[in-house]
């Protein structure tokens, strides 16, 4: 079963609740957590994971035969990313950081002077401990193509996971709505929206349930800081009742959640009074 964790905003505790239901599925279960924010990774950090470099992520982006070129600026006018910067005259100059490997430019030139070439644009690590087998992605420091690392960070999952025979993948999303979102939530079982008691918060899950809907995948809403707005809190429940979804779970605001992520020890284990909250949870997707 592949259990996706998102929620659209930042910050709602989607790491928190991933990590928390990965330790009790790892109670009874084999059990793997893809950690698919790789623009901020921090599922090790919240197991206490040593991550070792599994493989790196490339990109194609293109490479210039100037002995073929014309200066005609057609790689240059096909360019949406203005990864390509042409003056009449000159050859062109390409801003590889800023290319998205799209090969647009590959297939406007007309003399073929243009190859493929790639550069990295990030890496997966892998580690393991609480009985938990951790692949994480992390995008490379100025690179924009994170839907692309959480595409390979799925296929190098699956990968793993035809040997190791996991019967549970549990994946962290990234906040937002955006390509790196959408490539965690496609082909899972089950999404947890985890949202919070603001507006902003409540907004976002929309947007993020509005792609659950649209994928057609089975979902329900985890409340997390549930006691810290109550009157906000009532419009989430009337908002889950309207749109017949179920809510599978109620956080609390307490400071072990601090501890934790201080401590770099899951929340089960700085108090293991939630070690019901989350079998509820697992018991609500079940």
């Amino acid at each position: 079963m592949k259990i996706a964790v998102t929620g659209g905003k930042g910050g709602t505790g989607k790491s928190t609740v991933a990590s928390s239901l990965a330790m009790e599925f790892a109670g009874s279960k084999k059990t793997m957590l893809v950690d698919a924010d790789v623009e901020c990774p921090n599922d090790h950090l919240l197991l206490s994971v040593k991550r070792k470099k599994y493989c790196n992520v490339y990109q194609p982006i293109p490479k210039w035969d100037f002995s073929k070129c014309t200066k005609c600026g057609k790689c240059a006018s096909i360019c949406k990313q203005n990864a390509i910067v042409f003056v009449e005259g000159k050859y062109p100059a390409f801003v590889k950081e800023v290319c998205i490997g799209c090969k647009a430019c590959m297939v406007a030139c007309p003399t073929q002077a243009i190859s493929m070439s790639k550069k990295q644009i990030g890496t997966i690590y892998i580690g393991k401990n609480y009985n938990i087998d951790l692949i994480t992605g992390e995008l490379k420091l100025g690179e924009l193509a994170s839907g692309e690392i959480v595409a390979e960070l799925r296929k190098h999952a699956d990968e793993i996971n035809e040997k190791l025979k996991q019967e549970i993948v549990i994946i962290d999303s990234a906040a937002g709505i955006g390509c790196p979102v959408i490539a965690s939530l496609v082909g899972t079982d089950y999404i947890v929206g985890v949202t919070e008691p603001t507006p902003s918060a409540l907004h976002d899950l929309k947007r993020v349930l509005y792609l659950a809907n649209h994928f057609k995948i089975k979902h329900g809403i985890v409340i997390n800081k549930f006691d810290l707005e109550k009157s906000f809190c009532k419009k989430i429940e009337n908002f889950a009742q309207k749109n017949k979804i179920p809510i599978i779970g109620k956080i609390p605001y307490r400071k072990d959640f601090i501890d934790s992520m201080i401590k770099m020890k899951p929340v089960v284990e700085i108090n293991p009074e939630y070690k019901k909250v989350f079998e509820r949870i697992i018991k609500q997707i079940n």
